[in-house]
């Protein structure tokens, strides 16, 4: 034999990796999330638009506050990531529309890389569907709709509106110079309370409550609640502890903003009294259904939804609100019935949402706005401060069961529509998830 040497071949080149594509996926990924889409959507987005402008081998993961990108070229090169941190998060559902639009088109090989990088400027650069003046009144016709909800007359609407708008623009004072946005909400709250602890002054306590549910419910955190439940229920733990996290810090700025009116009203002598708090109603009136509805109307405008979303969010709460009444007639607890109510607007919203082709969040999170329990939290703090610690707590954690059970609801009524769907948006079907009926938890 000869000593002639065998020359090894060489390796075959690894697949290319656009740098263009990998920043429209992480840019995509970081609009969506801070605009409150849930993160298992941001997820499946960014995955199609990997596979729609072929990065190799990519693996997405988002967190809370950080979406990372890693692509593997293969054949011994290099891999590649991106990232980006989430520093900060607004309710933009208007956004999120047209950001599933784009996802939508680009998994369908509607637009290259250049078009997309184009419509996505165009995206950032969009104003919000309505002007900002009215989405802060829509936060005080939030209050007095509530208000008017839970028995109060036009001047008890008046005085939420007026309490609720002052809060907002108290708190935006606050931001412009640094607070922290949990002292901007305990002095939104706070200001709610001492509308209240002044109407009982004066000798109409029967209206105070009213007043301070509508106030409270117009600070409740209904959109990261649904997020946070649906990531907890979707597998992703991190971001759905983050999220509860959140939540958990805007109840207790609430929490505190009422107790601390509370303690100081009780100690000035003014009569509080829990027996003056509004009960649910056993019976449909439809002064209340009309005011359910329009309280997840403004909701929805605060949200800045889509115009089109506007009356399936308003038919949306009256009906949970309806659902939410005949069952307590029948006997059925509050946080069964909530959680009743909102799986029958999750299964109906995510079933309209599917059939737009858009994202469910603009039609299920104002749909839960009328059952938010402000008055739960309003009758905590006051049993409370009146020397009733064990009775206040029980109230409390009911208000936090009844807007876990709101949250729970609607993403149950998402799995039922996702079990039935073989394709969606983002490709979230029921084939979108293949290890869901393998882990039985383990």
């Amino acid at each position: 034999m000869g000593d002639a040497s065998i020359e090894p071949l060489e390796e075959e080149p690894g697949d290319s990796v656009s740098p263009r594509a990998l920043d429209l996926v992480l840019r995509v990924g970081e609009l969506l999330l801070a605009s409150g889409e849930a993160t298992e959507r941001v997820n499946e987005s960014m995955l199609s638009l990997a596979v729609a402008y072929e990065l190799p081998r990519a693996d997405v993961a988002v967190t809370f506050t950080v979406i990372t990108v890693n692509v593997h070229p293969g054949n011994g090169a290099m891999p590649v990531t991106g990232g980006r941190a989430i520093r900060r998060r607004f309710p933009a559902y208007w956004r999120l529309v047209a950001l599933h639009a784009l996802v939508q088109e680009a998994s369908l090989g509607l637009l290259d890389v250049e078009e997309a990088h184009r419509r996505l400027a165009e995206i950032k650069r969009m104003p919000p569907p309505y002007p900002p003046w009215l989405m802060i009144v829509g936060l005080g016709l939030i209050a007095a709709s509530a208000s008017v909800m839970v028995g109060g007359g036009p001047l008890v609407a008046g005085t939420a509106f007026v309490a609720t708008i002052l809060g907002d623009r108290a708190a935006a004072a606050l931001a412009r110079r640094g607070i922290a946005e949990f002292f901007q909400l305990t002095v939104a709250a706070a200001i709610g309370a001492a509308s209240a602890s002044l109407v009982i002054a004066i000798g109409a306590p029967s209206h105070a409550s009213a007043i301070v549910t509508g106030a409270v419910l117009a600070l409740l955190p209904g959109r990261p609640l649904v997020a946070s439940i649906q990531d907890g229920i979707t597998g992703d733990l991190i971001s759905a502890a983050a999220r509860l996290l959140e939540v958990f810090f805007i109840v207790a700025a609430i929490v505190s903003g009422l107790g601390v009116v509370v303690y100081v009203a009780v100690r000035l002598g003014v009569p509080v009294d829990v027996g003056a708090l509004p009960a649910a109603p056993t019976s449909l009136l439809p002064v209340t259904v009309i005011a359910a509805a329009a309280v997840s109307l403004t909701f929805a405008v605060s949200l800045a939804v889509p115009r089109r979303a506007l009356a399936a969010a308003a038919l949306g709460g009256a009906l949970i609100w309806v659902v939410y009444v005949l069952a307590r007639g029948a006997g059925v607890t509050p946080v069964l019935a909530s959680a009743i109510g909102a799986v029958v607007v999750g299964l109906l919203g995510n079933l309209l949402a599917r059939r737009r082709q858009e994202p469910a969040l603009p039609y299920i999170v104002p749909a839960i706005a009328p059952l938010l329990p402000g008055t739960a939290m309003y009758r905590g703090m006051i049993e409370l401060n009146l020397g009733l610690p064990q009775t206040g707590l029980l109230s409390l954690i009911g208000g936090i069961s009844v807007a876990l059970a709101l949250g729970a609801g609607v993403n149950l009524g998402g799995e039922f529509v996702r079990s039935f769907q073989r394709v969606g948006l983002g490709v979230s079907g029921r084939g979108a998830r293949p290890a869901a009926r393998r882990t039985r938890g383990y």
